[in-house]
């Protein structure tokens, strides 16, 4: 008789996986991305399961968006990735809401 034992899921284990694959600073694939809040020729911000990342550069465009599986891919001159803290989200959001109006 087989004996199976029930464990709890890990939420870790649960999370889409966030990856960026950066190619000759002229492509960017990010996965594990939630919603694109904002975006516009020189910025991007997106929301990942690993928090906000913003993305600056010159002539960017999106090519790509798979929003089932939480796919952007980003083409143009990449100059800056950074990500956004948690308690900095709404700061970000309110300075990159008045940046793109």
């Amino acid at each position: 008789m087989e004996r199976y034992q029930y464990t709890q899921p890990n939420e870790e284990l649960n999370r889409p996986e966030h990856n960026i694959i950066l190619k000759g600073r002229k492509q960017l694939e990010i996965t594990g991305v939630k919603h694109v809040e904002s975006f516009d020729n020189e910025e991007f911000l997106l929301e990942t399961v690993m928090g906000f990342l913003a993305i600056r550069g010159q002539h960017l465009k999106m090519k790509n968006l798979s929003v089932e599986r939480g796919v952007v891919l980003i083409n143009g001159k990449i100059i800056d990735l950074v990500y956004l803290d948690d308690h900095e989200g709404d700061k970000a959001k309110g300075f990159f809401s008045k940046l793109f109006k």
